[in-house]
């Protein structure tokens, strides 16, 4: 498979998850499930039937070849992806709550060296770049690479051919301070250095997507419009809140959606990239500065849907749902978004 619709780039990893209400530290039970979150929106957006690459760098280990099997199974395009044979698939530690909501707590496999998702190359990316870039409408991004030195020049290298093409940049902002720092912290948010780091990288892409606490961080504000407004490129901005409404300005028009819940809450791993994979597979069809209201609100529904659908299982990718399932989904909610 050569050439992509669709480009992301980022960590596949491992995520960890501690049973429910249960605590990782404790000899309990875990259940290792396929995670990252450009790794997440490739698979998913693979199950809905985009022609996607994946960009990014996998261990030389059974955690790495178990993920590669699995988005090759998904249809993902895979001639991007890197190999570290020094370095594992990383594994994320996730607790979880009674109520299935996470928390990070930390790293295991490192053997030294760090993990393969922060050595991301970007002289091997230059090289294959060719070979998925024709036609792309989109890249994504989130800003984990950012956090090691590596991986951060492919991610600026990827952005810099973009606008060169004419490609879109979409970016989940998707803030994790574990990934910033060499132990477990408990202050959440950025600090001065590490916003400074990644506030430069918001004036490129056409769509950011955040959370209401990371738009508070990084633009003390959590209003689309106003966030839109503080960027010189006035990006589309969608701002997602838990189970609450989501915040959006798209093509500069604005609007609040409802969210839905599933039948039951399993496991809210996953959710959000399932909502960007969501968004920009209805994005494929459609040019943002041609979006009327109506149109964005549809887009908004299918996202959230898409996102409420994963909740319903353990992990971010085995529960993806198809077009069908949307379908499906949205029917029985019987209109209850709005």
């Amino acid at each position: 498979m050569q050439s992509s619709n669709v480009i992301s780039l980022g960590e596949a990893l491992i995520d960890r998850l501690g049973p429910l209400g249960g605590d990782l530290t404790l000899n309990q039970a875990k259940t290792n499930c396929f995670g990252g979150a450009p790794a997440n929106v490739a698979c998913a957006l693979g199950r809905l039937g985009v022609n996607v690459s994946f960009v990014g760098s996998l261990g030389s280990d059974s955690f790495g070849q178990d993920f590669k099997n699995l988005m090759i199974s998904r249809g993902v395009n895979l001639v991007a992806l890197q190999e570290d044979k020094l370095r594992p698939t990383r594994i994320v530690l996730v607790n979880r709550d009674s109520d299935g909501d996470r928390s990070f707590g930390g790293f295991e496999g490192d053997m030294g060296l760090g993990f393969a998702d922060q050595v991301i190359s970007r002289d091997k990316l230059a090289k294959d770049w060719p070979l998925i870039s024709e036609g792309a409408k989109w890249l994504i991004l989130g800003t984990i690479p950012l956090a090691s030195n590596e991986s951060s020049e492919a991610f600026s290298w990827a952005i810099k051919q973009s606008l060169e093409s004419g490609i879109n940049i979409a970016l989940d902002l998707n803030w994790r301070s574990t990934f910033w720092r060499n132990e477990v912290s408990t202050n959440l948010g950025p600090s001065i250095r590490e916003l400074n780091i990644i506030k430069p990288f918001l004036n490129f892409p056409s769509l950011i997507k955040l959370a209401k606490e990371e738009a508070e961080w990084f633009f003390n504000s959590s209003n689309a419009t106003e966030i839109s407004r503080a960027l010189p490129q006035r990006p589309s901005i969608i701002i997602t809140d838990g189970s609450n409404p989501v915040n959006w300005q798209v093509n500069k028009i604005t609007g609040i959606t409802n969210t839905i819940l599933p039948p039951s809450v399993v496991d809210t791993t996953g959710a959000g990239d399932a909502f960007t994979a969501g968004l920009i597979y209805q994005l494929m069809s459609y040019e943002i500065n041609q979006i009327d209201k109506e149109t964005a609100e549809e887009i908004i529904k299918f996202s959230i849907c898409c996102g409420a659908y994963v909740c319903q299982g353990i992990g971010a990718i085995d529960t993806q749902p198809n077009q069908e399932d949307i379908e499906k989904f949205l029917s029985i909610s019987n209109g209850g978004i709005n």
